[in-house]
């Protein structure tokens, strides 16, 4: 039995359409692979539990899922020691970092600076020995930042570090449990401003710190230069006038097996993201609610990288 003529000719078309999709694939395989098309197995990537933290994660995630991975997300880890933990044993691949605050953590004695490159060249003997590596870094910077309402500053004439300083006696710190462990926290304090302050209280980052702030519980916050809290709570930041913090620049960090496959994945986006940036993408966190991985996409989406 002959078959109708409108069957042959849709025979035809799918004949044609397999071999025109035949002979477009044969040279770009490997762009495929790269958009996604060609999968290039599992890769973990991991960040600390804070809004910055997971936003640059996502980005990590997204890019390294259009480029062909399997993503696995670990971006609620409760500190840098356990995420680096994590990195030398295996368990993480790939996270984001800030320059100087890493290398206080690896090097407590080691001679930081506003110089970003400086910073990453310490870094690299230091990194080398737990098989990690570090990515381009970014020109986005974010480092502790110490602030007090505008009702302290007021009160005791606060505009420097220096001048906290002086009151530091008088007055309440609110800050990550950590605080009294990190060089640039209030060893760093003491030594380079003689802030001693009269309690310290260890408070979640973030938001909780902003409130404790607010209420008065505490008289002085430590937040991130970023954090859209400091604008949005008319907090005043405090000049660190004598340098206490370095170049916290963001750069991502591999485990060394797979810093090369994914260098070319990552790079692009440092060599884009501004400090303004950073901070417009955590107001949608921190104050607007959306999703870390809602504002990554649409960030990477924007600026052409997905």
């Amino acid at each position: 039995m002959r078959r109708p003529r409108i069957a042959v000719l849709g025979a035809a078309l799918i004949a044609l359409l397999l071999l025109f999709s035949a002979c477009g694939s044969g040279e770009d395989d490997g762009d495929n692979g790269d958009a996604g098309g060609e999968p290039r197995g599992s890769i973990t990537v991991g960040s600390d539990a804070f809004p910055e933290a997971q936003i640059l994660g996502e980005m990590y995630a997204l890019l390294l899922e259009d480029a062909g991975y399997t993503v696995e997300r670990q971006l609620n880890l409760d500190s840098r020691e356990v995420r680096l933990d994590a990195m030398e044993s295996g368990d993480v691949d790939v996270a984001p970092e800030y320059l100087a605050s890493l290398l206080s953590v690896l090097d407590p004695e080691a001679d930081l600076s506003g110089d970003a490159a400086a910073v990453a060249g310490l870094l690299e003997p230091l990194l080398a020995e737990q098989n990690l590596q570090l990515l381009d870094f970014s020109d986005a910077i974010d480092t502790n930042a110490f602030v007090v309402s505008q009702e302290v500053a007021d009160e005791y004439g606060l505009v420097t570090m220096s001048d906290l300083g002086e009151v530091a006696s008088e007055l309440v710190l609110g800050a990550p449990a950590e605080c009294p462990e990190r060089p640039f926290c209030l060893p760093g304090l003491d030594e380079t401003y003689g802030a001693v302050f009269a309690d310290f209280k260890p408070l979640e980052y973030g938001a909780a710190t902003a409130q404790a702030l607010s209420a008065g519980a505490i008289d002085v916050a430590l937040l991130f230069s970023t954090d859209p809290l400091i604008e949005a709570n008319d907090f005043v930041l405090l000049e660190d006038d004598k340098g206490l913090q370095s170049a916290d620049n963001i750069t991502p960090l591999a485990v060394a097996d797979v810093a090369d496959d994914v260098s070319d994945i990552l790079n692009p986006l440092s060599g884009t993201i501004t400090t303004d940036e950073m901070t417009a993408l955590n107001a949608s966190v921190a104050i607007d609610a959306e999703d870390p991985a809602d504002v990554a996409r649409e960030y990477l989406e924007e600026k052409g990288l997905l």
